[in-house]
């Protein structure tokens, strides 16, 4: 794929490497290019749906980590978007430059090509386009660490990366890993930029490396994403279980129960003494005391969802977010009597009925960039703050 630009101002070409990668568990050579994967391929070849196979393929948390002199950055990517059919085109996604660590610049990569999804039917038609390039002009003339962040919500193949000087893979950080897995709402739905999604805000004040396996839609207790958590090195693991289950009225009771711990077990076998905090749902009003599925409500223009099931079938163990949290909670109380690393959060916590009230979700459901900084900054401080499961001990 032939794409035009000044070999004048960016001579310095790089193939795009796994060793200039961080965030991603795979990655899969395309006939364009680099493409990272959240999961790993053995485990993509167990995957039930679309919906996960995009999720996982959607580089949250993915980002290039190179050393340069280089003033000029260019990556050529070929993007895949995702659409609703009856909805407004989303905006094209962010790519977030940091040096040092620090946010210094953004662009965004048009064209491409775009999945269009049909909610009421979930049919998908994809109209495939031309790659681009994200560039990055003007930065500091010196020796730095550059970080490229991938847009959340779109799959993004990887071409090629010119700068104005030659790069060099990032040295290792010494940070500890933090491993989370989780919803949409940790994969960044509403979220305005890569960095600004909660668990990259939280990473940064907790000043780890993030290896982020939140999936839109498939937060599920899937057996072969414990798998890959466990064969995953990680200092760090965290797992935020609840909404996906509810939403999805994938299970009841009797399923739940059994399903969690055989996924905390999984875990277990690859990191037995890992510190390692069961996180439940955040607030979510239309599924606090309503059992699922969701459905989306398309009035307005805009998406809604509500919950479509009988509370009166609560009785015969049909959950909601309130026995989840419950039976999630005693469950971690049963299993840290002999496994002190193991920790429980309460998701309303992190976002609550206060912050409902100041910050309400737009859909129902995912919180908008305010939100996510709110739920970041709360875990940071609950978590990664002193006295939190997270918090660095004395040697």
């Amino acid at each position: 794929m032939s794409i035009e630009h000044d070999p004048i101002s960016t001579p310095f070409t790089t193939p795009v490497t796994a060793d200039i990668l961080r965030g991603a568990l795979d990655v899969e050579r395309t006939a364009h290019g680099l493409l990272p994967h959240r999961l790993p391929a053995w485990a993509r070849r167990q995957i039930p749906d679309g919906q996960l196979a995009m999720a996982e393929a959607q580089p949250s948390g993915v980002r290039l980590a190179f050393r340069t002199r280089a003033t000029t950055v260019e990556l050529d990517a070929l993007p895949t978007k995702r659409a609703y059919r009856g909805l407004p085109a989303p905006a094209d996604g962010v790519y977030d430059l940091l040096v040092g660590g620090r946010l210094t610049a953004q662009a965004t990569v048009s064209g491409g090509n775009v999945r269009v999804i049909d909610m009421a039917t979930q049919s998908v038609e994809l109209r495939e386009g031309p790659a681009g390039t994200a560039r990055f002009a003007d930065l500091p003339a010196r020796d730095k660490d550059v970080e490229i962040w991938l847009p959340h919500t779109e799959i993004t193949e990887l071409i090629a990366l010119r700068t104005d000087a030659p790069i060099e893979p990032a040295p290792d950080s010494g940070r500890r890993v933090w491993l989370h897995h989780g919803s949409s709402i940790s994969h960044g739905s509403n979220a305005a930029h890569p960095t600004a999604v909660w668990p990259a805000l939280a990473a940064a004040r907790g000043g780890v490396e993030l290896i982020n396996l939140g999936f839109g839609g498939s937060a599920m207790l899937d057996p072969f994403t414990a798998r890959a958590m466990r064969d995953t090195p990680a200092d760090l693991i965290s797992v935020k279980i609840g909404i996906n289950i509810v939403n999805g009225d994938v299970m009841r009771l009797r399923a739940f129960t059994p399903a969690v711990h055989g996924f905390l077990d999984t875990i277990r076998e690859g990191h037995p003494a890992t510190p390692l905090l069961v996180v439940s749902s955040i607030l979510c009003p239309v599924q606090e005391d309503t059992p699922g599925p969701l459905a989306p409500d398309f009035k307005g223009g805009t998406v809604r969802f509500k919950a479509t099931g009988d509370p009166a079938e609560r009785a015969a163990g049909r959950l909601t977010l309130n026995i989840v949290r419950d039976e999630l909670a005693r469950i971690v109380r049963q299993r840290a009597a002999d496994d002190p690393n193991l920790h429980y959060l309460d998701g309303r916590d992190l976002y609550g009925e206060a912050d409902y009230a100041e910050l309400p979700l737009p859909d129902e459901v995912h919180p908008d960039p305010a939100g996510h900084r709110r739920i970041g900054e709360n875990f940071a401080r609950l978590v990664f703050g002193a006295g939190g499961p997270f918090a660095v001990t004395a040697a």
